[in-house]
C-alpha cells in the first residue's frame, strides 16, 4: 500500500459540525524523499523506498551518504519501501501529505510505548484472585493457578504471565483523516496511533 513516513506530534481534540468533542492524533507526514526505485527487473518487485527526516552527515558512514547521495538528498534518520505507488514518481522527487484527502481512512504503524516489567493485571487485565477482606493476606493482584501439579507437570507455552510490556509493532486501522495542513506538513487523524510524541509511524492508504 503507498503511504508515507510521519512523526507523532502530540493528541488534541476538535469539535465536528454536531458540535461533538473528538480526540484526534496529529502526525507530521513527510515531506518523504524517494531514495529507491525498486522494479521488477531487477529486484523482483515493485516498490518505491522513502527516507524521512533529516539527519547530520557526519552521523551518516560513506555508505548511507553514497546511498543518499545518488537521489540527491541528504542522509535520512528513517527509510522504509512502500509499494502501491503511482508509476509516474521517480529517484529524488517528494511526496508529502497531499497523497492522502481529507475524509479517507488509513492505518498507522508504530511501536507502542515501552511499559516495563508488569503483572498481570495490567498486562493481560486480569481480575485479580480473592477479595481484600476476610483474612486475605498478599494476594489480590495474583494471577492464580498456571497448571496443574503431577499431571501435566509442566507449565504450557503461551501461559499468560507477568513480564515486558510494550514496546511492540502496532498497527491501528481504519483511522478517519479528520484534517490536512499542507503548508506544514500535519495530518489530523481520529483516535490514538501507538508511540511517544516524536515517534516515528508509517501511514498507509
Amino acid at each position: 500500500m503507498s503511504g508515507l513516513i510521519g512523526k507523532k506530534v502530540g493528541m488534541t481534540s476538535i469539535f465536528d459540525e454536531n458540535g461533538k468533542n473528538i480526540p484526534c492524533t496529529v502526525i507530521q507526514a513527510g515531506p518523504c524523499v524517494i531514495t529507491q526505485v525498486r522494479t521488477e527487473e531487477v529486484d523482483g518487485y515493485n516498490a518505491l523506498q522513502l527516507g524521512f527526516d533529516d539527519k547530520a552527515e557526519k552521523r551518516a558512514n560513506k555508505a548511507e551518504i553514497g546511498h543518499f547521495k545518488k537521489a540527491g538528498a541528504s542522509p535520512m534518520k528513517k527509510v522504509i519501501e512502500f509499494q502501491g505507488f503511482d508509476e509516474g514518481l521517480k529517484l529524488g522527487d517528494t511526496v508529502g501529505v497531499d497523497l492522502f484527502q481529507e475524509g479517507e481512512f488509513v492505518d498507522v504503524n508504530g511501536t507502542s510505548k515501552g511499559k516495563g516489567f508488569q503483572g498481570v493485571v495490567k498486562r493481560h487485565g486480569f481480575a485479580g484472585v480473592g477479595q481484600a477482606t476476610h483474612g486475605q493476606h498478599n494476594r489480590l493482584r495474583a494471577p492464580g493457578s498456571i497448571g496443574a501439579a503431577s499431571y501435566p507437570a509442566r507449565v504450557f507455552k503461551g501461559m499468560k504471565m507477568a513480564g515486558r510490556m510494550g514496546g511492540d509493532r502496532v498497527t491501528v486501522q481504519n483511522l478517519k483523516v479528520l484534517k490536512i495542513v499542507p503548508e506544514k506538513n500535519l495530518i489530523v487523524v481520529k483516535g490514538c496511533v501507538p508511540g511517544h510524541k516524536n515517534a516515528y509511524v508509517t501511514i498507509q492508504k
